[in-house]
This record gives C-alpha cells, sequence and structure tokens, in this order.
C-alpha cells in the first residue's frame, strides 16, 4: 500500500475539496440527533411549537447539504482514484513493455491480462471509495463516541463494551478473506489462461476433435475456481452474521437500559432519541467493517502482484552512456559468441563476420540455435560470452532503440494484429502510406492477393491473421520488415509456407536491395542457395560454411539436406561440377 499512496500523493491537491467535503458532510450529519432532541423535547413534549418550522428548515437544509456535499466528495474521490489507476496501468504496461525476451518466455498471457485488468480494478475499487470511505467511518467512529460519553458516559461504556468483539471479528475476517483472496486471484488467473489458449487455437481443437478433452480442462479449473469461491463463502458466512448479531444487540441494549434511564428521569427520551443517533453512527461503520477491509484486502493483494512485476529488473537494458553512431552500414560479427539458455549452452564458439549488403544463410536441425544466433544481435537475449559487433560496436553499447531501428525482423511465428492489412505492414514506421508502400507490398507479393479483395488494404483480418493463409501472413510480415527501410534484414524461416514460384518472385526482389545487410534462415535449399555464405548449425556449433557449391563439394550435412530434399529429382553431383546446378 505505501507504493500506492506514492501515486496518491501525485494528486493530493485534487483530493483537497473532497475531503474537506467529506468532512463537512460528516459535520452536517453530527446536527441530525441533537434537532431530533429538540423536536421531543422542545416542541412535543414542552409544547414549544414555534420552533418547529425552524427545526424542519433545519432538516431539509442538512438533507440538501449532505447530498451537495456527498456528491462532490464521492465524484472527486472517483475522479482521482481513476487517474491514480490510469497512472499505475500505464506504468505497469510500460514496464512490461521493457521486459527481456525470456520473461515472456516463462509467463502466460492470462496471467498478465489479469493483473493488468482485475487487479488494477481492484485498486481503483479501494482507492476510489473504499479507503476513503474507511476514513470517514473512522471519524464517525471518534466523533459519535466523544458525543456518546457528553450525553450518559454510563449507557455509552455500556454499549461500548460490547463492540470490541465487532471489531476483533472484522480484523479476523479482514486476514481470512485477504488470503483466500489471494489464492483465489492466483487461480483465476490459472483459469483466464486455459479459456484464452482454447478460444485462440479453436481451430485445431476442432480439427483434432479435442473438444472433450479442452471441455474437461477447463471444467477441472473451472471447479477450483468454484471451490475457492465457496471458500470465500464460507468465511464471509461464518464472521458477518456474528458481527450482525453483535450490532443489534447493541441496539437492544440502547432501548433496554435507555428506556430504564428514562423512567428514571436520568435522561430525557430526546435525549435516548439522539443518543440512538450517534449509536447508528457507530454500528454502520463496524457493520461495514468486513466489507471495507474486504475490500482493502483484494486491493492489497492485488497490489503486490503488480509491483511484483513492476520491480523485476530488465536484464537487458540501455547502457548509461549509449553509443549512437553517425554511418550505419549493417556489417555484423560474431566474435566467438556463446549463449547459455537456463544454465543450457545453446551456441558455442561463434565466429561470423557478415559484411554489408551481403547475404548470409544460417540452416540446420530443428533446435540447432539458429533464432538464439539471431536474437543476439537485435539484443532480444544477451551472449553469455565473446561479443556480438553491430559496425564494429558491441551491441551492448550501443542505444537499444537506435539499434532496434536499424533491424528489422520477419519472426518465425508470423504475428498479426486485427486490423486492416495496410495497417499491418504500416506497423513498422507508423507513416501514412507512400510510394515506398506500394513498392513493398510488390517485392512481397501481397498486392497479388490483395488486389482479389473487396475491400483490398483496408481489409481487416482477425485475431493473429485468422482467415489468411499461412503463405498470405508471411509475405505481410515481410512488406512491414521492409517498409522499415532498415540496414540489417532477418528472415527466420519466413518463406516456408510459400509455394516456390512466389518464393523465387521475393528471393529476386530480396536480392536487388544491394544497400541492406539479409541473413536468412531457412530449411529449404531453395531459399539459401544463392546466399554469398551458408552456415550449418549443430547443437549450437557451426559445423560446416561456405557457398552453396562448395558445401556440395563437401558431401556434409549441407550435401546430406540437399540429397534429402532433391532425392526425387536425377541430378547427380557431377551436374554440380557442370554448372547444371
Amino acid at each position: 500500500m505505501k507504493r500506492i499512496l506514492k501515486y496518491l500523493w501525485k494528486y493530493k491537491l485534487l483530493y483537497i475539496i473532497p475531503i474537506i467535503s467529506m468532512f463537512i458532510a460528516i459535520a452536517l450529519d453530527m446536527f441530525n440527533p441533537v434537532i431530533y432532541q429538540k423536536i421531543i423535547d422542545d416542541v412535543i413534549k414542552g409544547g414549544n411549537h414555534g420552533i418547529l418550522s425552524k427545526l424542519l428548515l433545519a432538516l431539509l437544509g442538512i438533507t440538501i447539504g449532505r447530498a451537495v456535499f456527498g456528491y462532490i466528495r464521492e465524484f472527486l474521490f472517483d475522479y482521482a482514484g481513476s487517474k491514480v489507476t490510469f497512472d499505475i496501468r500505464n506504468d505497469l504496461f510500460r514496464h512490461i513493455q521493457k521486459l527481456p525476451f525470456n520473461y515472456f518466455d516463462g509467463i502466460n498471457t492470462g496471467e498478465l491480462m489479469s493483473r493488468t485488468t482485475e487487479d488494477i480494478n481492484n485498486i481503483w475499487n479501494a482507492i476510489g471509495f473504499a479507503i476513503m470511505f474507511f476514513i470517514e467511518q473512522i471519524l464517525y467512529l471518534i466523533i459519535a463516541t466523544t458525543l456518546l460519553l457528553t450525553i450518559d458516559w454510563k449507557l455509552a461504556l455500556i454499549c461500548l463494551s460490547i463492540m470490541p468483539p465487532m471489531l476483533y471479528l472484522a480484523m479476523k475476517l479482514e486476514k481470512k478473506i485477504g488470503e483466500a483472496y489471494e489464492k483465489l486471484s492466483d487461480q483465476s488467473a490459472v483459469l483466464n489462461t486455459t479459456a484464452q489458449e482454447n478460444l485462440a487455437g479453436v481451430r485445431l481443437v476442432k480439427a483434432f476433435g479435442r473438444e472433450k478433452y479442452e471441455l474437461e480442462k477447463f471444467f477441472k479449473q473451472n471447479q477450483e475456481n468454484y471451490e475457492l469461491n465457496l471458500n470465500q463463502a464460507r468465511i464471509w458466512g461464518k464472521y458477518h452474521p456474528v458481527i450482525e448479531f453483535f450490532s443489534n444487540l447493541v441496539l437492544v441494549v440502547v432501548i433496554s437500559v435507555g428506556g430504564i434511564f428514562v423512567v428514571g428521569n436520568q435522561i430525557t427520551l430526546g435525549e435516548l432519541v439522539k443518543f440512538n443517533g450517534y449509536i447508528m453512527m457507530l454500528i454502520w461503520p463496524l457493520r461495514l467493517m468486513g466489507w471495507l477491509t474486504n475490500i482493502i484486502a483484494r486491493c492489497n493483494a492485488s497490489a503486490k502482484r503488480i509491483f511484483a512485476i513492476m520491480d523485476i529488473e530488465p536484464e537487458i537494458k540501455n547502457p548509461p552512456n549509449p553509443v549512437f553512431p553517425t554511418k550505419i552500414q549493417g556489417k555484423i560479427v560474431f566474435d566467438n559468441v556463446s549463449f547459455k539458455y537456463k544454465d543450457q549452452y545453446v551456441l558455442k564458439n561463434i565466429n561470423l563476420h557478415v559484411e554489408p549488403g551481403s547475404t548470409i544463410a544460417i540452416m540446420g536441425t530443428t533446435g540447432a540455435g539458429k533464432t538464439s544466433m539471431v536474437n543476439l544481435i537485435g539484443r532480444y537475449y544477451d551472449c553469455t560470452e565473446g561479443r556480438v559487433l553491430f559496425d564494429g560496436v558491441d551491441v551492448k553499447s550501443l542505444d537499444l532503440e537506435f539499434l532496434r531501428d536499424n533491424i528489422s525482423v520477419v519472426m518465425q511465428d508470423t504475428f498479426l494484429f486485427s486490423d486492416t492489412i495496410e495497417e499491418n505492414i504500416k506497423f513498422a514506421t507508423g507513416n501514412v502510406r507512400t510510394e515506398e508502400f506500394d513498392k513493398v507490398v510488390v517485392e512481397s507479393q501481397v498486392d497479388e492477393f490483395v488486389k482479389e479483395m473487396e475491400e483490398g488494404y483496408q481489409t481487416v483480418i482477425g485475431e493473429r491473421g485468422i482467415g489468411l493463409s499461412g503463405g498470405q501472413k508471411q509475405r505481410i510480415s515481410i512488406a512491414r520488415a521492409l517498409l522499415k527501410k532498415a540496414k540489417v534484414l532477418i528472415l527466420d524461416d519466413a518463406t516456408s509456407a510459400l509455394d516456390m514460384e512466389t518464393e523465387y518472385q521475393i528471393q529476386k526482389a530480396l536480392e536487388k536491395r544491394k544497400d541492406i545487410t539479409k541473413i536468412i534462415i531457412a530449411h529449404r535449399i531453395s531459399a539459401v542457395k544463392n546466399a554469398d555464405e551458408i552456415i550449418v548449425l549443430d547443437k549450437g556449433e557451426i559445423v560446416e560454411r561456405g557457398s552453396h557449391k562448395a558445401l556440395l563439394m563437401k558431401k556434409g550435412k549441407y550435401y546430406e539436406i540437399y540429397c534429402e530434399q532433391f532425392k526425387d529429382l536425377d541430378i547427380s553431383i557431377d551436374g554440380l561440377k557442370e554448372g547444371v546446378i
């Protein structure tokens, strides 16, 4: 809660008016029992009917004043609370954006969604309403207790002696309900993830006929959620009725003992009514204490989870004095690079020089370290040993934003947003549509299929590109990367879903771009054979390197891949010598 108070302090001036309104509303409330006393003692019993109209006008004025100042208090507290949660949500989302790739390797989307929605809403409920209402009830307790003691201290002490158990039970309820809610919130994140993954992959589920399995998995999580909700209800049911019993017992004592005091002329009937009015100001806070503490407990649990994320220190940070090269060429050097992931070496002793404007291809079996290798260039991960140099400067010394601005990537997992095709292509730049846009959609063969669509580039695609084929999604991703006009272009298995003709046309377009350095990861020989140098990785090490022809002549791993892919073709190595291949 201390961290939340720092956000509240930022808007301290905004809280002045509602706090003043709250004090005025409480002060007005304190006059109500006094007026009731005068109506009973002075008007009804004393016969002073002349002051009745003034007393009734006073009650009307208090009622209107309470409504006006109550509105001001409620609106401004809610407004300030919204400003605070707006800042917290922005700071949380901004911090999540700074976290490195490896953080997202170990967390699911559903949990982060729960943090940014449900947990933020819990904080708003507390700071926009519950905390200030809690403070208001404490003020009622203090002022009303003082006034009760001035009316009749003996009756006051008798009534107050019943209230400590109520307070104890309220505090007990807060502790129990807080623990229960924390478990429930964690489990809700798991439930959200299960539902989100199922809905995102509903086509795969149906294709494999796994609806029953997914239903059972969801029902299991939902049953656990139900049990935790039920446990929370049991806690509430155990303590709240007892609190209600004690609050009603206080009223019984006031009527019984107070009635005896009135008969014995120790207090007047009007004073008893006034006493009862102030007692109600004590009872209500105690009755609401469990509910308020429940909201505050949820806020506290949510704040812990949110700030636990915000306390995660990004492993990959901008250097204290980042370097900004004046001229970008696109030269990449791996200088004896090794990389560990979860204490396992993924890359070992990688040495590679990629000259500006050249094309380097990387091949290897699944898990050989191909994607890990290119991920080190943009500092999505940092190498464990050695250096990765960008135009002669260690990437760890470069400004992170500057570095990534000069690298364009088509990732293995093609991701498109639920937006128009045009906006998805413009994502890398955010600029208006230009001649360059029209150029890259032709080069990437996007224009070929988009021109057949009724709404063209304004066609809205579904979540993650649902509705498009794998090849169409890859073409849009390539267009997006080319539009960025970065000096280094990384294609991570970017043409695997394309037909041979489309792949060939895109390769021809890329070969014309002599001003950019191209690093291509692929499994198909057709995608890499024209590269200046081909790197073959195996278990994180470079086992072969050279041109397409040179590697075929070696008859090593690359040759094995070639033979496997072209086994149905009657082409011998002699054909290679004669220039057939």
